[in-house]
């Protein structure tokens, strides 16, 4: 059986606003469900641990899909979330692939995580793919390829757009924009129509530009894992 680590943010901060962030709920249980009913297995990590802080926002009538439907019911897997493994104790060795949702929290915390940066160096020294969707991305700020230049640079990749940040109104909370850090770490960023689905895969890597993607995400996955 294939094991797939999940790794969730911890944050659940949005910047100085006072509001609150988080993951996106769309972009873990519509990947989370798609892996399940293929017989692969999942392990959620989290950098502090425990239950990771779920985006407000992603609760709301507005975006709720099949998948989060079936994940407010599944008093099961709401438990498995509540109880993440920290990220430092978690070795690559034991898993055959990463997927990183996203949400605004990642922003913050697995950006900058240095367990983050590292597992993820890790799987793609031992050649076994990284993928991320929307925001996730942003975890490609600080990781680098053996040759110790950005990991994503000369590779094809998409995150959400800076006309979809522009559209929630987040341009001036964020850190940084995802699209504009990955052009300058020298990607071949491009993307499809805001909020509709667009993948990219190229070699180890597969990302998704928002929640539309996430699930197609996790279907190029399975494939390069068969």
């Amino acid at each position: 059986m294939k094991k797939v680590l999940f790794v969730l943010t911890s944050h659940d901060e949005l910047g100085t606003t006072g509001e609150k962030t988080g993951f996106w709920i769309e972009e873990f249980a519509a990947p989370y469900y798609f892996f399940k009913d293929n017989n692969v297995e999942v392990i959620l990590a989290s950098p502090k641990g425990g239950q990771p802080p779920i985006d407000p926002k992603s609760e709301l009538p507005d975006f709720q899909t099949a998948s989060t439907i079936r994940f407010y019911k599944d008093e099961e897997t709401k438990e498995i979330v509540s109880k993440t493994i920290k990220l430092n104790t978690v070795d690559q060795a034991d898993y055959d692939a990463v997927f990183y949702p996203g949400g605004h929290g990642p922003l913050w915390d697995l950006v900058e995580d240095k367990d983050s940066i590292l597992l993820i160096e890790s799987f793609i020294k031992n050649n076994k793919p990284v993928s991320a969707v929307c925001h996730a991305p942003a975890i490609f700020k600080h990781t680098k390829n053996e040759e110790r230049t950005p990991l994503v640079k000369g590779k094809k990749v998409t995150g959400f757009s800076n006309t979809e940040e522009e559209a929630v109104q987040l341009t001036n909370v964020v850190p940084f924009l995802v699209e504009n850090m990955l052009k300058e770490n020298g990607a071949i960023f491009s993307k499809g129509d805001d909020w509709a689905p667009y993948v990219l895969e190229d070699e180890l890597l597969i990302t998704g530009q928002n929640p539309a993607s996430s699930e197609l995400v996790a279907e190029i996955l399975l494939k390069k894992l068969k």
